[in-house]
């Protein structure tokens, strides 16, 4: 400890005051450097959001789809008749026994949260969500699930919900690895 860290001396307010506090803060104004115009900075280029995009896949070693527009899935799916923003993407499936319906089930991404809604189906859908008991997901039941979540929609037909990948936003007009290569 320093002899001038000992410093007991009060302000008018009662306060200590210290050496290393300026006497008066009530003048200090934060802005601009000296000489330094908000003008003279360069344009920062407009940043777009990267989304991350969950998908899904049909059995273990089933191909990734992605979830980048909602997606129905069933025996012979059809978009519905009411044309949404966004036309579906239709996914059939192979049932030899009709446990799966015509149009069964539609997976949604909403913001970061993904919605499995049941599409009226005849035999239903068993949710399992990570740490929860299994579900019956009744006709026109929607429900929030999450990666790692297994949808069984009958005659062997699970679905696990992936966790997302980051889509990047597209590269700007103009910029491409041509700079990178010459500079090597």
């Amino acid at each position: 400890m320093h002899p001038e860290d000992d410093d007991d001396t009060r302000s008018s307010s009662g306060a200590p005051t210290h050496s290393w506090v300026g006497p008066d803060l009530d003048d200090t104004r934060i802005g601009p450097a000296a000489g330094l115009r908000a003008e003279s900075l360069p344009a920062l280029p407009e940043i777009e959001r990267v989304s991350p995009v969950y998908s899904f896949r049909i059995g273990i070693d089933g191909e990734r789809i992605s979830l980048d527009r909602p997606v129905i899935i069933g025996r012979r799916p059809s978009a519905p008749r009411i044309p949404l923003p966004e036309s579906p993407r239709l996914v059939s499936v192979v049932s030899p026994t009709s446990e799966v319906s015509s149009t069964h089930l539609e997976l949604r991404q909403r913001g970061s949260s993904v919605i499995a809604t049941d599409l009226r189906s005849t035999n239903g859908s068993v949710v399992v969500i990570p740490g929860s008991p299994p579900r019956q997901l009744r006709q026109g039941e929607s429900l929030v699930v999450s990666p790692g979540t297994l949808i069984d929609i009958g005659d062997g037909n699970r679905l696990e919900v992936l966790s997302p990948r980051v889509v990047a936003p597209p590269v700007p007009s103009g910029v491409d690895g041509t700079a990178r290569e010459s500079a090597q």
